[in-house]
């Protein structure tokens, strides 16, 4: 099967390519640069996504008749590659990948009209209230509870690793709403249109990286209007599941891998070797980038097989299947550009990452976000489902399709 973008889509890419080139602004392209996560710096990623809405470009996947941009699935690639090309920082994925695309699928006329028009803008911005103190990758066993009184539930217990929460205006979570029968029954998925409801505490945790990605949140008797619940009271776990094949596949990955490729070898080609010559000349870095560079290249092959159409991708696996391949190639692109910066990633350099700081890093820019990317892309394989989940999820759809 040919996957190749034929000529046909070369307009198409030279005018997102000059789009590209001058709308950025640089504190923009800057925080491109020094982006260590999946979540790039809070303010110039959603000043792009304004930049991209007002072009009617925030939301690639999105239908047309919701404010999305009607391209095809090629294009959404061609818009992903050239993006990283230029080092623009991804735009924050909890609203625009996970919550609007549910909306459009589940949610009610009311909450479509509420809602996706403050996601496609930026004013509205979605933490994700899922994961518990003793409900990580075991999620159906949460025990934050909502008890009906009237309109509204009333909410006690808490949640962890709620990302950004501490600059979220709106936050998506499942609450247990009934005790009896299987676990994943009791559950109740909910739009909160505050993050400051009183009885609502939010705490940053500072992660190994040094930066506050991630929080702890508190509810105290907090009142919620049920008018927020997405489907059926306790059927939240059908919700929940039908989000997270947006989370685990919801976009193209590979661009960004292969850009980082390209930055490592670039790195590679500057660093001394201790045998003489650069790191790039030495025939056991050679050969460890090129396996590296191939097992990329066959994921992107894997993407663009689904780009296709192909009847294989349409299986049910292939959200758990992306997930897992994306996480740990971005873990091992991590070790190499460690492995390519060496002594110089070690200082923690928090006051030289910040955007617009005159603070110069020792090094260059790929030293200064080498370590922290490489902390940060631990949590990979863990976060939206451990990979060891996905890998059973994989292992139980493909025997049930064999029987």
């Amino acid at each position: 099967m040919n996957i190749e973008f034929g000529p046909e889509f070369e307009s198409f890419r030279q005018e997102v390519a000059a789009f590209l080139d001058t709308a950025p602004t640089p504190d923009i392209r800057e925080a491109g640069r020094k982006t260590t996560s999946v979540f790039a710096p809070f303010d110039q990623a959603v000043a792009w996504q304004k930049i991209l809405h007002a072009r009617g470009w925030a939301a690639p996947a999105w239908p047309k008749q919701y404010g999305g941009t009607g391209w095809s699935v090629e294009q959404r690639y061609i818009f992903a590659e050239e993006c990283r090309k230029r080092e623009l920082p991804p735009l924050l994925p909890n609203g625009l990948q996970m919550v609007g695309p549910m909306l459009i699928d589940l949610g009610t006329e009311d909450q479509k009209r509420r809602h996706l028009p403050q996601i496609l803008s930026g004013e509205a911005y979605w933490t994700q209230g899922y994961s518990e103190p003793n409900a990580g990758s075991d999620l159906a066993s949460l025990q934050c509870a909502a008890v009906s009184d009237g309109d509204d539930y009333i909410i006690n217990g808490s949640k962890i690793w709620t990302t950004l929460a501490h600059r979220a205006n709106r936050m998506f979570m499942l609450v247990r709403t009934d005790k009896t029968g299987k676990k994943q029954e009791g559950i109740t998925f909910l739009l909160l249109e505050r993050t400051d409801y009183p009885g609502m505490d939010i705490r940053p945790i500072i992660g190994l990286d040094g930066i506050p990605e991630q929080c702890e949140v508190f509810f105290d008797n907090v009142r919620v209007p049920k008018s927020g619940r997405v489907g059926a009271e306790n059927d939240g776990w059908s919700v929940a599941k039908h989000l997270l094949k947006h989370e685990r596949g919801g976009s193209a990955a590979s661009p960004a891998l292969l850009h980082n490729i390209a930055r490592i070898r670039a790195a590679a080609a500057a660093t001394p070797s201790p045998f003489g010559g650069s790191l790039s000349d030495d025939p056991v870095f050679q050969r460890d980038l090129g396996e590296l560079e191939a097992d990329i290249l066959s994921y992107r092959h894997f993407e663009q097989l689904a780009i296709s159409g192909h009847p294989m991708l349409r299986d049910a696996a292939y959200p758990s299947m992306n997930k897992t391949m994306n996480s740990e190639l971005s873990q091992r692109v991590s070790i190499m550009m460690t492995r390519v910066s060496g002594i110089e990633t070690v200082p923690l350099q928090l006051e030289a990452l910040n955007v617009g700081s005159n603070v110069a890093p020792l090094g260059d820019d790929f030293d200064l976000i080498a370590m922290p990317y490489y902390l940060n892309t631990r949590a990979t394989s863990i976060y939206a489902g451990t990979n060891e989940v996905q890998r059973d999820l994989i292992a139980r759809t493909v025997l049930a399709a064999n029987r």
